[in-house]
């Protein structure tokens, strides 16, 4: 078991990438936080994972809020003992032009990705470094971490901008053997993608067909979504990576749409 007795906060974890990770991570023998939005989800996941000889503890936090974020990691510390890995998986997706986007739907998209990710990454490095453990930071970018795509002004912004943040991460807790990476996904079709196929239907004036097809796969080597399992895996190498040889780094899991 790769990540026996190790404790993962996962955010966004009820549902689509986050709740493959946790799945996957607690099969590996890790104790399990599902850390979302919504409590009921939340519990029925960790639920779940208990079925399976799993421990889990679902909690409710909205990332952007500070002392959510704060309660929510103190109760799985005190659950768990420590936090291990911190995966930082919540996110949405708000698609229009630039010109049409309200300050609103930007600053609340940025807060989510942004924001949240630095405030769970303040409040679990605080119990990676008192264990004296060490620790992994794993954040989930997208193919937009590197590549922009039309529609997705903040979103793309607020993607380049965790890479930055884990290569900060990366340095300042080396000493402390924390590691920090960024997984950068292609299309995964979650609910978050399903909601946006309609919606950039309607912004280009095509079919929804055509938005699958010529927009969202149109750059990859096969024409496949990658899956949720295929994120899992990568996250549970950053997760289990055993020394500061792997850090700092951004990996793009897309079948092939963005190549470096």
């Amino acid at each position: 078991m790769l990540l026996k007795d190790r404790t993962a906060y996962i955010t966004g974890a009820a549902s689509g990438i986050g709740r493959e990770i946790a799945i996957v991570f607690a099969r590996e023998g890790a104790k399990i936080v599902i850390a979302d939005l919504n409590k009921e989800a939340a519990d029925a996941t960790a639920a779940e994972l208990k079925t399976g000889g799993a421990q889990a503890l679902g909690v409710a936090v909205d990332v952007t809020n500070e002392d959510q974020v704060e309660a929510s990691v103190q109760e799985a510390v005190k659950a768990f003992g420590a936090i291990d890995i911190l995966i930082s998986n919540a996110g949405i997706q708000i698609v229009h032009p630039l010109q049409e986007f309200s300050y609103a739907e930007w600053k609340k998209l940025l807060a989510i990705h942004l924001d949240g990710a630095f405030l769970t990454t303040r409040a679990c490095l605080k119990s990676m470094y008192a264990s004296g453990r060490g620790g992994s930071v794993i954040y989930m970018g997208s193919v937009h971490s590197k590549e922009a795509s039309p529609l997705k002004a903040p979103y793309v912004t607020a993607k380049h901008g965790l890479i930055g943040l884990a290569k900060v991460v990366a340095k300042e807790g080396a000493a402390h053997n924390v590691r920090a990476n960024v997984i950068c996904p292609g299309f995964v079709r979650t609910p978050l993608v399903e909601k946006q196929i309609p919606e950039q239907a309607k912004a280009l004036g095509i079919s929804e067909q055509d938005v699958v097809k010529n927009v969202m796969l149109k750059e990859t080597v096969d024409g496949e979504f990658t899956t949720t399992d295929d994120v899992a895996q990568v996250a549970l190498m950053f997760a289990s990576f055993p020394s500061n040889a792997l850090t700092g780094q951004s990996l793009v899991v897309s079948h092939g749409w963005f190549m470096q």
